[in-house]
């Protein structure tokens, strides 16, 4: 007798235990399915939200008038943008500045909370461009890059009274720019909503001022 086949007798196909390999594979498959779903999900929504607009300068100085904010932008309409503006639909840039305080005995103190728009139009008969910038008088330019450097590179913006900050303290400034649909005349707004050339924003940015 071999003594190999009567101590280790060969199973048969019904008494075979599964091999671990043909039980996990399902389970890796909907594991790997599951995980690329997710990942081209997140993908999606990142590229949904990307930021198209950069923020390259923002910096706070003091003035007699007040304490002034000078940015500047690296941004360009897409074709659906300029299409609209050139059929009469005027776009808003809406700049966003938040200045908080630590306090170490309660929630960071609020000191500012401000923002400012540019309207930027076309006007079909002249075939000039408009931009306003809130509060200020419009300006009219020949062609769409002379109206955007105005946005890119708008002019100092006091966002604060001497009396507001308190000297030596640090503040953190907070500060975004985007395209505001919700200034859009009423029946644009939900084709904007819904439309991702309508998506145009940076990301928030911070920096530290101290007044002196």
């Amino acid at each position: 007798m071999n003594l190999t086949q009567s101590a280790f007798p060969s199973l048969t196909p019904a008494s075979r235990s599964p091999r671990p390999r043909a039980v996990m594979a399902p389970w890796r498959r909907w594991l790997h399915g599951l995980m690329l779903t997710w990942v081209l999900l997140c993908t999606g929504l990142m590229s949904a939200q990307a930021a198209e607009i950069t923020i390259d300068q923002a910096a706070m100085e003091a003035s007699d008038q007040g304490y002034r904010l000078s940015l500047a932008y690296s941004f360009d309409l897409n074709h659906g943008l300029e299409d609209a503006l050139t059929r009469g639909v005027p776009l808003y840039f809406t700049t966003e500045v938040q200045m908080t305080r630590s306090r170490w005995y309660w929630f960071d103190e609020t000191a500012v909370n401000t923002s400012r728009t540019v309207r930027l139009s076309y006007n079909v008969l002249t075939r000039q461009y408009h931009a306003a910038i809130s509060g200020q008088l419009q300006q009219s330019f020949s062609n769409l890059e002379d109206a955007l450097a105005l946005i890119r590179r708008p002019p100092r913006w006091i966002v604060a009274d001497l009396d507001t900050l308190k000297a030596g303290d640090a503040y953190a400034v907070g500060v975004r720019m985007r395209l505001d649909v919700a200034q859009l005349p009423k029946p644009f707004q939900i084709n904007a909503l819904n439309n991702s050339d309508w998506r145009l924003s940076s990301d928030w940015i911070e920096f530290t001022y101290q007044p002196e």
